[in-house]
């Protein structure tokens, strides 16, 4: 059996809420509490959630853009969270991301040939000489042509700088790719193109992949595994496949009952949750769903309730499932 790529193991992000005279730490934002999972080598996980349960955090903890307050990332063996500033560097070259917003990760004063070659000299990539000719080669993989070299990111759609961020993530030939909602912000029609651009480069590059996303309708189409969050815990983990087909979770089923079907006449039962999300800096004891659960009792407010196998390599968080 291969080794996963990328082992998390109880991770813990906590961002601290500082009070009174002398600015002392009066509680924490809990925005990931003691998760764990695992991606294998050409693996695109998808990580589901509403907007506020810690997805995005996960993955930049995972990059070390955000610093865990616990737990351990192991890629490729190693220990992330161990490594100094100079052998992290090495890694980053391993692992990079897609950010959610297209503009906003883009230096508007500078031209995508500086994007591109950016990296590439930071890492001292090939030879200076060929910078250029690589950067060209990488944009006509996402779509584009060595013409746009010259231009800055406002001289281009929604989609297109969506496009050039996928290039400067490819430039430095990472392992690992953190797609962090790369397609929310962008049209449906452009979502589409940009989806199949990541198929296509998956296939083509044997990527591994933590694709993070709010649409289960997306995530069905590019993932091999979903791992479904609420307020920093994890509910369940599946194959696309068998998460869709028999949800587990009573979270993850109303989710799953707000995906429209793409076929005129015909609707899913919709199993509207009450109330919102609840903070996560004072979240409920025990599961922390129990206050939007159809199927809450009273034991839920004391059990944590601990991922357990309910099929074939799909686990589920909840005490009243089976």
């Amino acid at each position: 059996m291969t080794a996963p790529l990328l082992e998390v193991d109880k991770l813990r992000k906590y961002f601290p809420i500082h009070g009174g005279v002398l600015q002392r730490v009066v509680n924490n934002v809990k925005a990931v509490d003691d998760i764990s999972f695992g991606i294998n080598p050409g693996e695109v996980v998808g990580l589901v959630g509403e907007s506020g349960s810690g997805k995005t955090t996960v993955g930049r903890t995972i990059l070390r853009l955000e610093q865990a307050t616990g737990g351990t990332v192991r890629f490729g063996g190693t220990d992330v969270m161990g490594l100094n500033a100079a052998d992290m560097r090495s890694y980053r070259k391993r692992m990079q991301i897609i950010f959610q917003d297209p503009y906003a990760s883009l230096n508007p004063r500078e031209k995508v040939r500086e994007v591109l070659t950016h990296p590439l000299r930071l890492h001292k990539i090939g030879d200076p000489s060929e910078h250029e000719d690589r950067a060209a080669t990488l944009l006509e993989k996402v779509g584009l042509s060595r013409d746009h070299l010259a231009r800055f990111p406002h001289e281009f759609s929604g989609g297109q700088r969506q496009r050039i961020g996928i290039a400067r993530a490819l430039a430095v030939e990472p392992e690992f790719i953190v797609a962090d909602e790369p397609v929310s912000a962008l049209d449906v029609s452009i979502q589409a193109q940009v989806i199949n651009l990541l198929e296509d480069l998956k296939n083509d590059l044997d990527l591994t992949m933590l694709f993070i996303a709010h649409d289960l309708g997306v995530v069905e189409h590019i993932c091999d595994r979903v791992i479904v969050m609420y307020l920093g815990r994890v509910m369940e983990i599946a194959s696309a496949a068998d998460l869709y087909a028999r949800p587990n979770h009573p979270y993850t089923k109303a989710l799953l009952s707000a995906v429209p079907i793409p076929e005129p006449g015909r609707r899913r039962k919709r199993m509207v949750l009450k109330g919102d999300i609840p903070s996560p800096i004072n979240p409920p004891s025990g599961c922390v769903f129990r206050t939007r659960c159809p199927i809450a009792t009273a034991d839920c407010a004391k059990i944590v309730p601990e991922l357990k196998p309910v099929g074939d390599g799909h686990t589920s968080a909840c005490i009243h499932t089976t």
